[in-house]
């Protein structure tokens, strides 16, 4: 049984406590199999109910589920061979971003993301998946290295956004990330972006910008949180379901605006109800797309990259 339930999963939790309360009576003596079903069955039902109907705000909540895996936990299981590495060798190294070769279906990668914390003491080392000016020159560094190895870059976002602190600001966060995209709409690799989590804002962008960009199902993707957005327009961080309305943050809201390239669908009940599954599909669907991408030449790369970003977005005159 889940340890962390939403809000909106609660009607699950009489289901799942019925169905482990029969199990624990019964024992490894009595077999319950066929008393097991139906409540197996209507939790399954019910399950896909319920995640078929999300809102906006209720993807929010998946996205930043503490269960939810995070790109240490897919480097586990969709990657292999991954070798950290640190330091972006002007300041230090930033464990909010984690990065380092790896190989994806035998082909070498250089693998990047924004890593969480799952307890307050790793939360406290990791930043809350917020990196400073250090981390996105880390990203940048590695990418760089990839570029020298032909080897194509990867990186998995999940970030509530770019730490805003004192600190950060003073080393430079806004030119931090204004180079990475600078540096990054014209690294002569190819680069594939999946948002497993929050995308979040320009610290999410920071290392974003790539020839595909896909979706987890249950991801958002927003120049920021709806909280934030509410308690700006209205005075009132309460409002932030109209908010996450408004802001058109889900997967499907994305590919209906070309933003993204693709939706990888997730397990019933969100990627932190299997996450094996979520790493099959995710690892499928990576690997697909890389061998599209490899079949470029650079420049036709570079070119399809320029027109992708050049045709996002519309300006209507009256």
């Amino acid at each position: 049984m889940a340890t962390h339930t939403l809000d909106f999963e609660r009607p699950l939790l009489e289901l799942e406590r019925q169905i482990e309360e029969l199990k624990r009576a019964a024992g490894d003596t009595v077999d319950v199999t066929k008393e097991l079903r139906p409540l197996e069955d209507k939790l399954a039902a019910l399950r896909t109910e319920i995640y078929k109907n999300l809102t906006p705000m209720q993807r929010v909540q998946v996205a930043r589920h503490p269960k939810r895996p995070y790109p240490l936990d897919y480097l586990n299981t969709v990657f292999t061979d991954f070798v950290e590495l640190h330091g972006d060798r002007l300041f230090r190294d930033d464990p909010a971003i984690v990065g380092g070769w790896a190989r994806l279906d035998g082909t070498t990668v250089m693998a990047i993301g924004h890593q969480k914390g799952r307890d307050t003491k790793e939360n406290l080392y990791r930043n809350f998946g917020m990196a400073h000016p250090e981390g996105y020159r880390k990203a940048l560094r590695l990418m760089h290295l990839a570029e020298k190895f032909d080897a194509p870059v990867i990186t998995l976002v999940d970030t509530p956004g770019a730490y805003p602190g004192l600190g950060a600001e003073e080393r430079g966060q806004a030119e931090a990330i204004a180079r990475s995209l600078i540096e990054m709409a014209s690294l002569r690799t190819p680069i594939i972006t999946a948002v497993i989590g929050e995308g979040g804002s320009g610290g999410a962008l920071a290392v974003g910008l790539a020839d595909r960009v896909l979706m987890l199902e249950n991801s958002v993707y927003s120049v920021i949180s709806p909280e934030g957005c509410a308690a700006i327009l209205w005075k009132d961080a309460t409002q932030r379901e109209r908010a996450a309305e408004a802001l058109k943050i889900t997967a499907q809201d994305l590919l209906d605006l070309g933003v993204i390239d693709e939706i990888i669908a997730e397990p019933r009940g969100g990627a932190h109800a299997d996450p094996e599954a979520a790493a099959e599909a995710l690892g499928e669907a990576l690997n697909r797309h890389l061998r599209q991408l490899k079949k470029l030449k650079i420049d036709k790369l570079l070119k399809r990259r320029e027109e992708k970003y050049l045709s996002i977005g519309a300006l209507t005159e009256k």
